[in-house]
């Protein structure tokens, strides 16, 4: 690490601040390995206790304010983000390895979005009134839960932090960020912004490591909620952890998302909701990706042969250059498990690499955590890279010809998060779509989570739903039912 490297602070109550423990983290760019591009304290114990006693100190005066303020609050914040839309896109080119064009700036914009839609839905949290007769008042209220304690994933981590923090912040919580250890910067960042319109304590962000501040956050008394997005084996002991305590807890986690073509015209648009949905642009790190590619047979060569030539057209390069349609692979660990999934796919013969393969030793990729787009064609859905969440942008297309055995292919995984149906016939596709187990379907298009809807996953993929006004009320509120006797 240089001298001038620059240190970020983690934000307790208003202010930044070190570490009690003294110790720091360096951050590195995905680009370019070994290269520190900024150092973040690492949290301990003091510190979350701290961050716990600002956040109930503020949640109490917040609850009970009224909506419009948390309202004016929220549209305040989606202002700023808007005004330093280019900065937060750039410190989340370097920080995660997401290309500024086609991901980075489109995240920053998503995240505005959300800050203005639970803005604009402060007021919808309420409850309901019962007519019970003349000498009763029956109604329920929806209250914050409390505490909610977000922790982060580092694949999108302004879009996630997006999902929680506006939602929670609208129904009177308070809210402690702890950022994914890789990629907190673009989450330093933000709560620069959010700090300068939310009352002290009201939004703490820490920065650490998931075993220490994270475990410690969700052993925490005084955390009422644990909002988690990340995998599904940590989801599983967040869960096991914090339902010891019987806290509150939503989890987003890992997906196998089938993707599901009929037959019929191969079209462009075809072709580029299938790349759409593959998520190769966010080298496939993404839960949402569509990586299991069950082609019907009668269009298997044509849709493999242009899917193919489509992921090689794309341009693989420096996460922050104008011309990369992809970047880099968020660390090093990252990169070498891709790379062992890819290299089991090109030894295997029943399996035959239509494009891409093992990434490049030479040249200016060589240096950084860069993968190629790959198809693979020829599989079936007992291959293991058919199976298991590679979080790489790697794709496996299995041929098809009866449409129950493609539902029962699709739903054979023990992950439900999205999935993808293509169809002329939008009779067929939504008779499948009924049928597919995955808490996101989507029907010709590929495109990522839409503000106001309901996003979540069924099975391994989590419970819990976030994004839209419904998932805001079931997940960071809770009913109290009051009745009145009324003299009459």
């Amino acid at each position: 690490m240089t001298t001038d490297t620059p240190t970020k602070l983690m934000l307790i109550d208003g202010e930044w601040a070190e570490s009690s423990t003294g110790e720091w983290r360096d951050i590195t760019n995905p680009a370019r390995r070994g290269e520190v591009i900024a150092r973040v304290p690492r949290a301990g114990q003091e510190d979350v206790d701290r961050a716990v006693a600002s956040s109930r100190r503020a949640f109490e005066a917040w609850r009970d304010v009224h909506f419009t303020v948390r309202a004016r609050a929220l549209l305040k914040i989606a202002d700023a983000i808007d005004e330093r839309a280019e900065d937060l896109a750039l410190i989340t080119a370097q920080d995660t390895g997401n290309a500024l064009r086609t991901q980075a700036r489109p995240e920053v914009a998503t995240l505005a979005s959300l800050f203005r839609y639970f803005g604009g839905v402060a007021g919808e949290v309420k409850g309901n009134t019962l007519p019970a007769g003349a000498d009763q008042l029956q109604y329920t209220r929806q209250e914050p839960l409390g505490v909610v304690a977000g922790i982060l994933p580092w694949n999108s981590p302004l879009m996630i932090a997006g999902f929680k923090v506006p939602a929670a912040i609208a129904a009177g919580n308070a809210v402690i960020l702890k950022a994914a250890e890789d990629a907190p910067l673009s989450i330093i960042m933000l709560a620069e912004i959010c700090n300068e319109y939310l009352p002290a304590g009201l939004l703490n962000v820490l920065t650490g490591g998931g075993r220490t501040a994270g475990q410690m956050l969700v052993d925490h008394k005084g955390v009422d909620k644990v909002s988690f997005t990340g995998s599904t084996e940590v989801g599983r002991g967040i869960a096991r952890d914090a339902g010891e305590r019987l806290a509150h807890v939503s989890l987003e986690l890992g997906g196998k998302n089938p993707s599901i073509v009929f037959p019929g015209q191969v079209t462009d648009k075809l072709i580029d909701g299938l790349l759409m949905s593959s998520r190769i642009h966010r080298q496939g790190q993404s839960c949402t990706a569509g990586t299991r590619l069950f082609v019907h047979r009668d269009v298997e060569d044509e849709v493999n042969e242009r899917l193919a030539a489509k992921f090689a057209s794309m341009v693989v390069g420096d996460p922050t250059d104008e011309a990369s349609d992809i970047g880099a692979v968020i660390n090093e660990s990252q990169y070498k498990g891709i790379q062992e999934y890819i290299e089991e796919g090109v030894n295997d013969a029943g399996l035959t690499v239509a494009t891409g393969g093992l990434p490049p030793t030479e040249g200016p990729l060589a240096g950084g955590n860069f993968h190629v787009p790959t198809l693979f064609t020829g599989g079936n859905n007992e291959f293991r890279l058919a199976r298991e969440e590679i979080f790489g942008p790697v794709v496996v297309s299995i041929p098809w010809t009866d449409l129950d055995e493609v539902i029962a292919m699709a739903n054979d995984t023990s992950y439900g998060l999205a999935a993808y149906v293509w169809s002329n016939d939008i009779n067929q596709a939504l008779s499948a779509a009924h049928r597919i187990e995955a808490g996101w379907v989507q029907v010709n298009q590929g495109g990522g989570q839409v503000v106001g809807q309901s996003y979540g996953g069924m099975k391994d993929s989590g419970s819990g739903r976030e994004v839209s006004l419904e998932g805001m009320i079931a997940g960071f509120t809770q009913t109290k039912q009051i009745n009145v006797k009324i003299d009459v």
